[in-house]
C-alpha cells in the first residue's frame, strides 16, 4: 500500500490496516527507524504509578517464593484447581 507524506510530516494509515489491527482514534503508536525502514507499532501506555505498583507486587511475590510462602503451580489448570478447592 502506498501512502503520501503530507504537511507537518503526517501520514495516513490505510483504512484496511486500521480495521485489520482494530486501531481507533487516540491509540498510541511507536514510530522507529530500523535499517533504513520506518516501523509503526501500536503500543499500550500505562501510568508510571501503575507500573511501580506492579513491580512492587512482583517483588513481594519473589520474596514469598524464596521464603516458601508462595505456592507455585506447574500449570494454569493446577492453579485453578487449587483456587476451586479441588486438589485432584
Amino acid at each position: 500500500m502506498i501512502t503520501e507524506l503530507r504537511k507537518k510530516s503526517q501520514v495516513t494509515i490505510p483504512k484496511e490496516l486500521v480495521m485489520k489491527l482494530g486501531l481507533k482514534e487516540g491509540d498510541k503508536l511507536e514510530v522507529i527507524e530500523r535499517n533504513g525502514t520506518i516501523q509503526i507499532m501500536p503500543v499500550a501506555v500505562y501510568p508510571k504509578k501503575y507500573l511501580d505498583e506492579l513491580k512492587e507486587e512482583i517483588n513481594d511475590i519473589r520474596v514469598r517464593i524464596h521464603a516458601g510462602e508462595q505456592p507455585m503451580f506447574d500449570s494454569v489448570d493446577e492453579l485453578f484447581a487449587q483456587l476451586d478447592g479441588n486438589n485432584g
